[in-house]
């Protein structure tokens, strides 16, 4: 195989460059993957443009990596359980898997790790962290989870999204069966919650969406949605208003908030549940201060919980979910670009270019 890699590294807001890099070598408790896909996230689009994490040293972004185990330390396929040639999907974070966070399963909040995929500066070695690469090094401390090859590379690829859905809507909003659900934002992670509370029993889903969005918006209904909002414009319907309409003035049993730097929608999540019920946040605001009204938490007894990636539990579900087939996935997909053009990719998942029609873009480097 080749000694070198080629990989987009993000060097300042808005600005990638194509260099490359020695594939390293690889012991027994470590590996090396061939990316085949990387989907981008709205997190991607941000941190582009340089409006999350502040400064940054040269990098190489991509945190939804997945791909062929191309080589892997005899220890190392031991303790991942896989083999050359399985097909895996990677997590952003790299636990140390040793300190209290880790063994009491809050690995997610580990304070000791040093690397994680897409994030971690091309100056530490062996610089291959992020998904926009034709390799990636598997780490000892890396999260993995095996994928059926046979599905199509653009199926596999949305695990991350669809992992968020089943994290946000049915594990931290506990929608199940016969629970009513809001979800605000029509983006892929917005339609993958659609599909998790779908999968787990949901009797009634509403999603709200621009009018830009309208694509996405007959997507959702075809996922199972049972009702779609569109916020602005002329005609624009009111969420809260109209949630009390379709639940007879109670309320949904959760909210799920997604939309990318708005207010107003948390808001709206707020006061659109009934009382008692789970308002989950996941949508970024790039550290803008949102009012809250604490009255209304107070005072409806509602629980809110922040929504931070997906943990192990939440892809396990989902890649159950992609590889049963049941939902039809590959309508999601709408983009595949190169290793050279990532900067397009990501601002096509922003609507910055191309036609405005994305939901799920991504980048596959071979």
């Amino acid at each position: 195989m080749t000694q070198m890699a080629r990989a987009a590294v993000q060097t300042a807001p808005r600005t990638i460059e194509m260099r490359e890099f020695p594939v390293p070598q690889i012991g027994p408790d470590d590996g090396l993957l061939r990316v085949e896909a990387n989907g981008i996230c709205g997190s991607d689009v941000e941190i582009y443009r340089g409006h999350m994490g502040g400064s940054r040293d040269p990098f190489i972004p991509g945190h939804e990596p997945m791909g062929i185990i191309e080589r892997v330390g005899e220890r190392a396929a031991e303790r991942w359980g896989v083999q050359e040639g399985d097909r895996v999907a990677l997590e952003v974070i790299v636990p140390c898997r040793a300190c209290e966070d880790c063994l009491t399963g809050r690995y997610q909040a580990c304070r000791q790790r040093k690397y994680g995929h897409g994030v971690t500066g091309v100056d530490v070695a062996p610089s291959l962290w992020g998904g926009f690469a034709e390799y990636l090094y598997l780490s000892p401390g890396a999260v993995m989870h095996r994928i059926d090859r046979s599905l199509p590379v653009e199926v596999a690829a949305m695990y991350n999204p669809l992992g968020a859905g089943v994290r946000w809507a049915v594990e931290l909003g506990e929608v199940g069966l016969g629970s009513t659900l809001l979800v605000l934002g029509a983006g892929q992670r917005g339609l993958a919650a659609v599909i998790a509370a779908k999968a787990a029993g949901a009797s009634t889903v509403i999603v709200t969406g621009l009018q830009t969005d309208a694509h996405k918006l007959r997507l959702a209904r075809e996922l199972g949605a049972d009702h779609t909002l569109v916020v602005d414009g002329e005609d624009a319907q009111d969420t809260v208003e109209t949630v009390m309409d379709l639940t007879a003035g109670r309320g949904v049993d959760v909210a799920v908030e997604l939309t990318p730097m708005a207010a107003a929608p948390v808001t709206d999540a707020l006061k659109s549940v009934r009382h008692g019920g789970r308002v989950v946040l996941a949508g970024l605001k790039g550290h803008r201060e949102i009012p809250l009204v604490t009255d209304l938490l107070i005072n409806r007894g509602l629980t809110v919980k922040g929504a931070f990636g997906v943990d192990a539990a939440a892809n396990k579900k989902a890649i159950e979910l992609l590889e049963s087939g049941r939902f039809p996935l590959e309508k999601l997909h709408t983009h595949t670009f190169g290793l050279d053009e990532v900067g397009l990719a990501i601002d096509t998942l922003a609507g910055d270019a191309g036609e405005g029609n994305a939901i799920h873009v991504s980048v596959h480097p071979n």
